[in-house]
């Protein structure tokens, strides 16, 4: 018995709905692979930062991430922090983008406090981690200190920062990773920030004691990403035993601090 030719277009039909279904299903599952990979490579959220004179702006934040440094790291490495924050009164928004990878690829920096006098933006940060502590010159109170001038960010010095500005008021650091998604409040941005240490909540204007302080080694650095603690060359017995170090180290010369640790001026000097 012959098929009808009905039969045989809905076979076809059949046939054809069911590639179809078959490749939305690949494709569906294929952008949620990837969009994780995405997320999975990226943080974002929002913050309300409540600034000095009452007023409240809604922050956006977010991290580029990398690979996990350690086998049994919990948490990406962050490559890259970007805030964007409206200007009160304007349709202006700034921008504050910083590389957290280590020198010389990037110069690591936490942002602790942000504000405007008169429309201009400020912005308090303190170095993360000891290596940048050494880049940014090992400041104490230590803090790096930024003004936006209109087109970039200007480091200024401690007195030129505004008295104003006094309390932090974003998360130091980063919020728990289960608070990296949609907008925290001000009280979540201050249970964050409850164990920090004090230097970290209120901007200092004294030298402070702090882990940092206390305990990160001066280090210099041979200008290509190496970084060693400043008693590999000051413990040396001699000026040419330090000498040796800093070539076997491939440090420069403006790098090598031998000539300052034995006070011998060098060659250029009369």
């Amino acid at each position: 018995m012959k098929e009808r030719p009905n039969d045989e277009r809905e076979r076809v039909m059949k046939r054809k709905r069911k590639r179809c279904l078959f490749s939305v299903v690949i494709i569906l599952l294929m952008s949620l692979f990837l969009s994780g990979c995405v997320l999975g490579h990226s943080a974002w959220w929002k913050e309300e930062v409540l600034l000095h004179d009452g007023q409240t702006i809604i922050v956006d934040r977010s991290r580029k991430l990398g690979e996990y440094r350690y086998v049994d790291s919990r948490n990406r490495s962050i490559l890259e922090e970007k805030w964007n924050f409206p200007v009160p009164g304007t349709y202006k928004v700034v921008t504050w983008k910083i590389s957290q990878e280590l020198p010389p690829k990037g110069t690591p920096l936490m942002l602790v406090t942000l504000g405007f006098i008169q429309g201009t933006p400020y912005i308090a940060t303190v170095p993360a981690g000891c290596i940048s502590y050494n880049y940014w010159g090992r400041p104490n109170p230590p803090y790096v200190f930024f003004r936006y001038d209109g087109k970039a960010w200007q480091r200024i010095k401690l007195e030129e920062f505004p008295t104003e500005l006094t309390e932090a008021n974003v998360v130091v650091g980063g919020p728990k990773p289960k608070n990296q998604t949609g907008t925290l409040s001000i009280a979540q941005i201050k249970e964050e920030n409850r164990y920090l240490e004090a230097h970290l909540k209120k901007i200092m204007r004294q030298p402070v004691k702090s882990a940092q302080t206390e305990r990160c080694v001066e280090m210099i650095t041979n200008g290509k990403g190496t970084w060693l603690g400043i008693d590999w060359f000051s413990s040396t017995p001699s000026h040419e035993a330090c000498l040796k170090v800093c070539s076997e180290q491939w440090f420069i010369n403006e790098y090598c601090p031998c000539d300052r640790l034995f006070n011998i001026k060098s060659q250029g000097d009369k």
